[in-house]
């Protein structure tokens, strides 16, 4: 696909430049740039976890005042 983009003339020297250096054509270059910016900013997007929420009233009484220890223990039982 063809489309027409302004861009300042020392860029583009310099860009063309590195690309004769390189023996790359500009369009490749331009297209490895686009794909760059692409990918940064993919990696960028937050992960937002789903809602696990469940409905209750909050810990069990006998949990409320209990201390780690024994959470632990209601929760592994004889596994631990």
């Amino acid at each position: 696909m063809k489309t027409t983009v302004d861009i300042s003339d020392d860029l583009l020297r310099e860009a063309r430049r590195i690309a004769h250096e390189e023996g790359v054509t500009l369009k490749s270059m331009i297209e490895e740039g686009l794909r760059a910016v692409l990918a940064r900013r993919e990696q960028g997007r937050r992960y937002v976890l789903p809602d696990a929420s469940v409905r209750g009233d909050g810990l069990q009484p006998e949990a409320r005042t209990a201390s780690w220890a024994e959470l632990r223990a209601m929760a592994y039982g004889d596994r631990l």
